[in-house]
């Protein structure tokens, strides 16, 4: 699973409790995108989340 190269926010484990409170594995993944990145005046392909890039952490290219 990718993780944000910026916040490292990746995926969230824990149990999913039905009605009659039996639990099984459920997983939450984050909104992560692959984005072509501004890095050190060139572009590279990153991993990086949807809170990030609006939070303007991140010059897209």
């Amino acid at each position: 699973m990718a993780k944000c190269a910026i916040c490292e926010k990746g995926a969230h484990f824990g149990n999913k409790v039905s009605h009659s409170n039996r639990k099984s594995n459920k997983m939450w993944r984050s909104n992560v995108k692959s984005v072509k990145v501004k890095v050190n005046g060139g572009t590279r392909k990153m991993y990086v989340c949807t809170s990030c890039l609006k939070s303007g952490l991140v010059e897209r290219a």
